[in-house]
């Protein structure tokens, strides 16, 4: 019979190690996790969450990680948890964040590692970027519930994006100053805010998040029911984590279209684009709302290298913890893809 729960981390759990590595100006958390009993790991994976999140988005899966013998690095992303959250949301550009990510991968693994790159949501679209901007590093990449989409050689803001593709039209409040003033108007605002947008509901059976509005006041105000997507337990754990900074740092994720776009103009310069060379995966949501799976139509042609396009199914944005059996078994015949010999009898 198929297995239907994963192995999953808990808050303190004694599989991790927390660390924090000091890059440049700022402090990075993150979570570590070597193979059990000493065995020496076949490879090295980076795992980036997304917003609102942390590193603890990975609870489900670093365990089955280690259990393929993966050295696994997991870390609370700039702006949030026990990270540094510059004001400044010039910082956040995609090309600066992967030469962080480098430099505390090198911090844990030596000059010039290889490793494998996984990530969701705004972690997702993160790692197609650092695995063009650190290409030499870079062995392997997949994203869940997030598309690869080229550099633009014409700046395209916010609004005319919304235009193109309405599902996206939250991130106008969310880049807004309007959303973190809602969910940093108080303690309790703040757990109503998570365990809502983790999936609790009103007592009206109404939601606090719409992909076509962002977050609503009034129906946080009403009361939130408990999250549906994690325990109490670990929203206890999200709340201390996220009263740290609040939120402009983690919304400043949403402010960074100019910044990436200046970036990213050397890219449009390549002739025909930039096409990955290194295996390659992408996992739809199938009643992912804001990022449905259409919005990965047409991709491959970026792809000089292997593309595995997936749609999970019955899952909506948050994959991994909807399905994490699923997602696991996705990631874990990638992984066995990539790695082969290294793996095999342990998928």
């Amino acid at each position: 019979m198929a297995a239907t729960t994963v192995d999953a981390l808990v808050p303190d759990d004694a599989r991790v190690e927390h660390h924090n590595a000091k890059i440049g100006a700022y402090n990075y958390h993150y979570l570590l996790a070597n193979p059990p009993n000493g065995v020496t790991p076949v490879d090295t994976i980076l795992l980036c969450h997304g917003w609102p999140d942390l590193s603890a988005a990975w609870r489900n899966q670093v365990p089955f990680l280690l259990s393929l013998n993966l050295r696994v690095i997991v870390p609370d992303m700039l702006g949030y948890g026990q990270t540094s959250a510059p004001h400044d949301f010039n910082e956040y550009s995609f090309k600066k964040l992967s030469a962080h990510m480098r430099e505390l991968v090198e911090q844990v693994c030596g000059r010039n590692p290889r490793i494998i790159l996984g990530g969701h949501d705004w972690g997702g679209a993160f790692v197609w970027r650092m695995a063009i901007w650190q290409s030499d590093i870079v062995s392997a990449v997949f994203s869940l519930n997030v598309p690869y989409t080229p550099a633009l050689p014409v700046y395209v803001d916010t609004e005319q994006i919304v235009q193109r593709i309405p599902t996206f039209k939250y991130q106008l409040q969310l880049a807004s100053p309007v959303a973190e003033q809602i969910i940093d108007k108080s303690p309790d605002r703040l757990r109503a805010f998570l365990n809502g947008i983790y999936g609790g509901k009103t007592p009206d059976g109404q939601f606090i998040f719409s992909a076509e509005h962002g977050i609503n006041e009034e129906n946080l105000d009403k009361g939130v029911g408990p999250a549906a997507l994690m325990s109490q337990e670990w929203v206890d754990h999200y709340v201390r984590e996220f009263s740290r900074s609040g939120f402009h740092g983690p919304t400043n994720w949403y402010r960074t279209r100019k910044p990436n776009f200046e970036e990213e103009l050397e890219l449009t310069k390549i002739p025909g684009g930039f096409k990955f060379q290194i295996p390659c995966m992408v996992v739809m949501g199938e009643k992912d709302i804001a990022l449905p799976p259409k919005l990965a139509d047409g991709m491959e042609k970026w792809f000089a290298g292997s593309l595995r396009k997936e749609v999970a199914l019955g899952v909506g944005h948050w994959a991994m913890w909807e399905d994490p059996v699923a997602i696991n078994k996705l990631i874990g015949q990638f992984i066995g893809s990539v790695l082969d010999e290294k793996v095999q009898g342990k998928l």
